[in-house]
């Protein structure tokens, strides 16, 4: 009884709003046993307890964690490999998808337009629609189908993780055929990898390029016509993805990294006949070299060949070289570090990250070159991470709430209709699979998602 007891109390504690990383020291981790330590590590590296692992994981959280921390040393269950749609969205190509898109939509406004009525509305038999669920249902079965059942539970937190940190919005026109595409090439990948690695694949995928406009900044027109700088993936590339709003950068620096990245552009639709001269497609494999990303092309004939001035350097023309070392310099900058392991620390242990932790990471970071796994060992190898008043601090996004629940009940996905149920039900708590609208991604603090109207939404779903 005594035992049910205490794994009721962690499932409880899994379903509310579990918290914590921080910093154990020797003595905090030596007290830290049994059932509390993992059902801690549980709800903290990983989407909650299914029956059995508070007892499994006890008797060795720190070994736990220690597996978790290399994804490769544990193999995915046969039952779930077989269920993931990675090959579908491996095969996709992001431009030709995008085109294909385009295209439908065009042909429904055309007909609609030829019978003089509205275009046909989403349903079965929309071939807009049914184009889109092609690309959305691989997405989401792939992603929420790990997350419940994948032994790798740290990956697929971290996978979350970066995808905010580097958020692309599905609703944005053509991003809907594109963005698991992004996930699985320029996030997943990479995720238990290097800094460095995730900013230049997401800097090169056509998911990013579309969704901040880069693809079409210009700083000069075949032609001599008047340039066309679009400024927003430059800004949230120094205020988001790396160096911080308190990076130190101006206003100047965001024009002048505009201008840099001019040219950084996708294949050309054509949708309505050929654009330059481009290749008909891009190479690339997940996991391989993060520039080899399908779909991406620099197109040198738009690219600004002045010189700038950028973070107190002078530099040069050597088109999308400039770009490249921009992405270098950002990914080793002690601002990049600080702003990464700030995010880390409000994430895994509390809502105002520990000033202490967050310098003791980022010199981790910087030492290690941005390798993720030190930066996490020395997160959960930290007195904060099990110190008392972490334990239960962090409030949990929708998204971890729903998962952590359905492993506590020990529950799976039998079928598509319940992949499709989890995720709206994931909507109707307001935060839907691959739909933050805004660059920043979804925030995971208790002010975010502690409110009436989002409680009786949880309610409604435990209910069902």
């Amino acid at each position: 009884m005594v035992r049910r007891r205490r794994w009721l109390q962690g499932a409880a504690g899994a379903c509310v709003g579990i918290g914590a990383v921080g910093a154990p020291t020797v003595h905090a981790r030596t007290e830290l046993r049994g059932d509390v330590a993992a059902a801690h590590a549980l709800n903290r590296l990983g989407y909650g307890p299914r029956p059995g692992d508070i007892a499994a994981v006890g008797a060795d959280a720190r070994g736990w964690i220690g597996q978790q921390l290399q994804p490769p040393s544990q193999p995915l269950p046969a039952s779930l490999t077989s269920r993931l749609r990675d090959a579908e969205i491996a095969a996709q190509d992001p431009v030709a998808s995008m085109r294909e898109l385009s295209l439908r939509i065009q042909q429904n406004q055309a007909a609609a337009s030829a019978a003089s009525a509205a275009p046909q509305p989403p349903g079965p038999d929309n071939p807009v629609a049914a184009y889109v669920r092609q690309h959305q249902i691989p997405a989401a079965e792939s992603r929420l189908l790990r997350a419940l059942e994948s032994p790798r539970q740290l990956e697929e937190v971290m996978v979350d993780f970066w995808f905010n940190h580097f958020n692309v919005f599905q609703g944005k026109n053509l991003m809907r055929v594109i963005v698991g595409h992004y996930e699985h090439f320029a996030i997943r990948p990479y995720a238990m990898g290097r800094f460095r690695d995730l900013l230049v694949a997401s800097a090169h995928h056509p998911a990013m390029l579309y969704y901040l406009d880069n693809w079409q900044s210009v700083g000069a027109r075949p032609g001599g016509g008047p340039r066309g700088l679009n400024e927003n993936y430059a800004r949230e590339l120094m205020e988001l993805h790396t160096l911080g709003v308190d990076g130190g950068y101006t206003q100047q620096d965001v024009t002048e990294l505009a201008r840099m990245l001019t040219g950084w552009t996708i294949i050309p639709l054509r949708l309505a006949g050929p654009r330059l001269d481009a290749p008909e497609s891009a190479p690339g494999t997940p996991g391989g070299a993060p520039e080899a990303m399908p779909g991406y092309w620099f197109n040198d004939r738009v690219h600004d060949r002045g010189e700038k001035r950028w973070l107190g350097q002078v530099v040069r023309v050597q088109g999308q070289a400039e770009g490249e070392q921009a992405l270098e310099l950002l990914a080793r900058h002690p601002a990049t570090a600080r702003h990464v392991s700030r995010k880390l620390v409000q994430y895994f242990v509390a809502d105002e990250p520990d000033a202490a932790l967050v310098d003791r990471l980022a010199r981790v970071f910087l030492a290690e070159d941005g390798q993720i796994v030190p930066v996490l060992h020395a997160l959960f190898d930290s007195d904060a991470f099990w110190a008392p008043q972490h334990r239960g601090a962090k409030f949990k996004t929708p998204y971890h709430y729903a998962l952590s629940a359905l492993r506590a009940c020990g529950a799976t996905l039998p079928g598509r209709p319940a992949v499709l149920g989890l995720a709206g039900s994931l909507a109707a708590q307001g935060m839907p699979l691959y739909g933050c609208a805004t660059p920043d991604g979804w925030r995971n603090t208790e002010a975010a998602w502690l409110n009436p109207d989002a409680m009786s939404k949880r309610v409604q779903f435990a209910a069902q």
